[in-house]
């Protein structure tokens, strides 16, 4: 049986730390960043762990 391919544009959005954890970006943070509160902006800058459903979906995006 072929080996799975890994989806490269998740592979691109998504990555995974030493423990397993996968670490996405979070959303509102490229542009029209004039109007948002600068400790919006500094939280939104950190990376997030995808939770709940969609964490068994990126794992099978990821051939894990």
């Amino acid at each position: 049986m072929p080996k799975m391919k890994t989806h490269r544009g998740a592979a691109k959005r998504f990555k995974v730390t030493g423990t397993g954890r996968i670490m996405r970006r979070k959303a509102f943070r490229a542009h029209l960043l004039e109007h948002k509160a600068t400790r919006r902006t500094r939280r939104l800058g950190r990376p997030a762990e995808v939770t709940g459903g969609d964490r068994q979906h990126v794992q099978r995006l990821l051939g894990r």
